[in-house]
């Protein structure tokens, strides 16, 4: 199954208000749901959705990125004559806005043999089929059409997006950063346009030096475009700050929203790591939680994410946990309300106790 559709997902959105997870990593490649990384979903949703052709635009800390996805092949997108590109920086230049990027890749852009983009952010998690999209953009004979859903505007969000769309769904207005508490229909960052008017709409910001994407290229067109927006009424997590990606992970415990995103017949694909099915000792006890493969519990684990190759040691006690992969929680060892990031040792008899509004944080290779 092949679209009119190509891709473009930005690694990098999001970032400055979670930077304990995007130090060393970007967005794109945070750890989501035990063995996923956040990239995982807008590949497979494009992938799911027909979309061969896919650029992954990264700013910085893209090395983790490049070897989760490597060839694209997980996602089925390592073909002969399209599939996955990744544009990181080079040359020693780096964009520095959304604006920036498409016009240095406008190379790229221009000999796409698909009609139309997708352009999305790698901040969420959810399982989106672009091809409603596209087939609404068309019925619309919109010249834009961005995905928008009824919610409240997460604390940290960047430059929120609200659009006002009429009853057939054409933008009325469009406000930026607006003082609204209660739900609003708030952009997702996902949106679908003709590659040439991408091109053209990218030429003349980059001539104005008008380089806002929300401002410049949407905002200052409502009038001039006919861009609509497409309600999404599915399960998003949307990633804004530590708090949210705690939040969301949490929410994985619901059977509903597990199904909804995790649906069999549009698969959520990942890099696969050969381990061998996890292992439970005589004294393990484990209720409600999420354990991938390759993982040693002989302690107790409660409410928890556990990522592959994690080892939890006889007397330990896990509650309301993230835990990446290949960490070593010792003997004895009391964890309540911690995201542990990978490769951690937390050593025997450790207590380490946070809140589920603000969870403690544990960087990469550390020993506590």
């Amino acid at each position: 199954m092949a679209t009119n559709l190509a891709g473009i997902i930005f690694a990098n959105v999001g970032e400055y208000n979670i930077p304990e997870l995007t130090a060393k990593r970007t967005m794109a490649s945070v750890p989501f749901g035990g063995k996923y990384r956040l990239v995982d979903f807008p590949l497979s949703n494009m992938s799911n959705s027909g979309i061969n052709n896919v650029a992954l635009i990264a700013r910085n800390n893209f090395h983790s990125l490049m070897d989760h996805v490597g060839s694209g092949k997980a996602w089925d997108l390592s073909k002969r004559h399209s599939g996955l590109t990744i544009f990181s920086p080079y040359g020693g230049h780096s964009f520095v806005n959304r604006i920036e990027a498409i016009f240095h890749i406008k190379g790229y852009v221009e000999h796409l043999k698909e009609e139309y983009v997708v352009i999305t952010n790698s901040n969420y998690a959810a399982n989106i089929n672009y091809l409603k999209v596209h087939e609404f953009h068309l019925e619309n004979n919109a010249d834009i059409t961005l995905m928008y859903k009824n919610m409240a505007i997460p604390p940290k969000k960047e430059a929120p997006v609200v659009l006002y769309p009429d009853e057939t769904g054409l933008v009325k207005k469009l406000l930026i950063n607006p003082p609204v508490e209660d739900e609003c229909p708030l952009s997702i960052g996902s949106m679908i346009i003709k590659r040439d008017l991408l091109l053209e709409l990218v030429r003349q910001c980059m001539s104005a030096n008008t380089l806002d994407f929300a401002k410049n290229l949407l905002q200052d067109n409502i009038d001039k475009l006919r861009i609509f927006g497409y309600e999404y009424t599915g399960h998003i997590s949307l990633v804004h700050s530590m708090s949210d990606y705690f939040a969301e992970n949490m929410k994985l415990m619901d059977k509903d929203i597990r199904d909804e995103l995790f649906n069999p017949l549009r698969p959520i694909y990942t890099k696969v790591r050969d381990d061998a099915p996890s292992r439970y000792g005589l004294t393990s006890s484990v209720k409600g939680s999420l354990v991938a493969q390759g993982c040693v519990i002989d302690g107790t684990v409660e409410g928890s994410i556990i990522s592959k190759g994690v080892r939890i040691g006889k007397g330990a006690s896990v509650k309301n946990c993230i835990i990446m992969q290949d960490c070593k929680i010792s003997d004895g060892a009391k964890l309540e309300n911690v995201v542990i990031d990978k490769d951690v040792v937390i050593t025997e008899g450790r207590a380490l106790t946070g809140c589920e509004t603000y969870p403690m944080y544990i960087e990469k290779q550390s020993i506590v």
